[in-house]
């Protein structure tokens, strides 16, 4: 009677864990990407020099980024702000999921030192975009397929 009480938990047990293992996500859609996004607000009339800086550091950056297989592509959406108070550059970086992400200081600062140069070559480059552009907010967005 033991031996059959033991088989009958553990087939209960069993049949739980299978169950549990093989359930599917009632979420209506399906997992993708992450997106990290940067909105930005030119000052007025200096879109152009924001973008060719870009061409140089954004871009360099994340091609090599890309070669390294570190991220999967990059966009640059720009238009015009809805209001004086929005972004009319949006600054976008696809990875293929969360984990990527992790210790990507490690990953993407020589990077950075090979494109960029120097820290203090970096961070004078970053002092200068100040005066010709504002940082209004960054998001990390997943992309996800309805299903």
């Amino acid at each position: 009677m033991k031996k059959y009480l033991i088989l009958a938990v553990a087939a209960a047990t069993f049949t739980a864990w299978t169950g549990l293992c093989s359930a599917q996500s009632d979420a209506p859609y399906t997992e993708g990407p992450v997106w990290q996004l940067t909105m930005v607000k030119a000052k007025f009339g200096m879109g152009d020099d924001y973008l060719k800086g870009l061409a140089k550091t954004f871009k360099g950056t994340l091609e090599e980024a890309k070669k390294q297989d570190l991220i999967m592509d990059y966009k640059i959406l720009i238009g015009d702000a809805a209001n004086a108070q929005d972004f009319d550059i949006l600054l976008m970086v696809e990875s293929k999921n969360m984990a990527v992400l992790d210790n990507s200081r490690e990953k993407f600062d020589p990077i950075s030192r090979k494109v960029e140069g120097s820290l203090d070559q970096q961070r004078a480059t970053a002092v200068k975009r100040q005066d010709i552009r504002e940082i209004l907010g960054n998001k990390l967005m997943r992309e996800v397929t309805l299903k």
